[in-house]
């Protein structure tokens, strides 16, 4: 027997899966180059899980391997706790339960956004297409557009035009890759925010493969972040941007102020001051503050604070960026960026205190 037939047929006697999507150590090689390096990972039913990190780190390969785009060389993958690819085989990709939304969507142009939709559900009758390909388009507002073509629509409308196709199957896993990246910065926002609605209401378990930070933290239940094939962390956004597992976690997500240190009686001084460093004696630090953790004032000077000097000041919407130079020993200083709320643009060479939320620093050996 065909080994994909017998994984399938097997799989029909399995009991109910705790994950929707699961990727078990895979390993995947281009020649030289390891791409995915042995990479463990679960997605629960209704839960959106972002791939993140830069480019080449791995994320794309994951996805495509999941879906079955790419053979799996080492490892297993299972969707909806059936077993799909593994040493031995694989299930094809148009057998795997699973929906597909690529950064370039994908469309056929020559057919209708109603026959796009309708494309993958061969399965149904002509008036089951029908009824099911307007419902997917309904979910994702684009049913008045049923008999429009895709040179037609906006990228926007594209966009949900392919996420109304990749849900139409009712996939139990939805992989989309780079969705956005191809709208400008004001339509991403609107399409994201709609793409994170209609996911929600699916209750699809999604993978998601972005290099927006931003985009991972509003689309996402949980973040894998990925650096050189592997995954440094992952959690939920806000374990990631509080409680990063190092200074690369810890920059990724935001803007960090650099400092060296050394850690001395569990502390290390900086200048705008002592920080808890639980290490050993003598260690070389690196520290790292989000500008945010600067806490700027131009009246009385909080305790504990030090005076810094302003250099510049922009408005950047809802936040302001204060440049400043603080003094480090004699005759030094070091270059610091302030995020404040709102409107705060002390003039240049002007005098401010600045104070340190400790719960934004963070300690990492250098």
């Amino acid at each position: 027997m065909n080994r994909s037939i017998a994984i399938a047929l097997a799989l029909e006697t399995t009991d109910a899966p705790r994950e929707a999507l699961a990727l078990d150590r895979v390993t995947h090689r281009y020649g030289r180059t390891t791409a995915v390096d042995d990479v463990s990972l679960t997605i629960g039913a209704g839960e959106i899980v972002c791939l993140c990190g830069p480019s080449g780190c791995g994320k794309s390969s994951l996805l495509r391997i999941a879906a079955g785009l790419e053979p799996l060389q080492a490892g297993a993958v299972r969707v909806g706790g059936r077993l799909v690819a593994d040493g031995r085989g694989a299930v094809p990709p148009e057998k795997r339960g699973v929906g597909l939304v690529f950064q370039d969507y994908a469309l056929f142009p020559h057919l209708s956004v109603l026959d796009n939709v309708r494309f993958g559900l061969s399965g149904l009758s002509g008036d089951a297409q029908k009824g099911r390909a307007l419902e997917t388009l309904g979910q994702v507002g684009m049913a008045e557009h049923a008999g429009s073509f895709p040179h037609q629509l906006s990228g926007g409308q594209q966009q949900r035009v392919a996420l109304a196709r990749a849900l139409a199957p009712n996939p139990a896993v939805l992989l989309l890759d780079e969705p956005f990246s191809g709208l400008d910065a004001r339509l991403r926002e609107q399409v994201r925010d709609e793409t994170l609605h209609v996911l929600k209401r699916n209750g699809a378990a999604t993978m998601l493969v972005t290099h927006d930070p931003e985009e991972a933290m509003f689309l996402a239940d949980r973040i894998a972040l990925m650096r050189a094939g592997r995954i440094v962390q992952i959690g939920s956004p806000i374990d990631l941007y509080t409680r990063p597992a190092d200074s690369y976690a810890a920059s990724f997500f935001g803007e960090v102020n650099r400092l060296p240190g050394v850690a001395r009686g569990g502390a290390v001084e900086t200048p705008v001051g002592s920080v808890p460093a639980a290490m050993a004696e003598g260690t070389a630090v690196e520290v790292l503050i989000r500008p945010e953790a600067l806490k700027l004032s131009i009246d009385a000077a909080p305790s504990g604070a030090v005076t810094a000097r302003v250099m510049a000041a922009r408005l950047l919407g809802r936040s302001s960026l204060v440049h400043l130079d603080v003094p480090d020993g004699p005759g030094g200083a070091v270059h610091l960026h302030a995020r404040v709320p709102g409107p705060f643009l002390p003039p240049e060479e002007s005098l401010v205190s600045v104070s340190l939320d400790r719960s934004q620093v963070f300690v990492f050996p250098a």
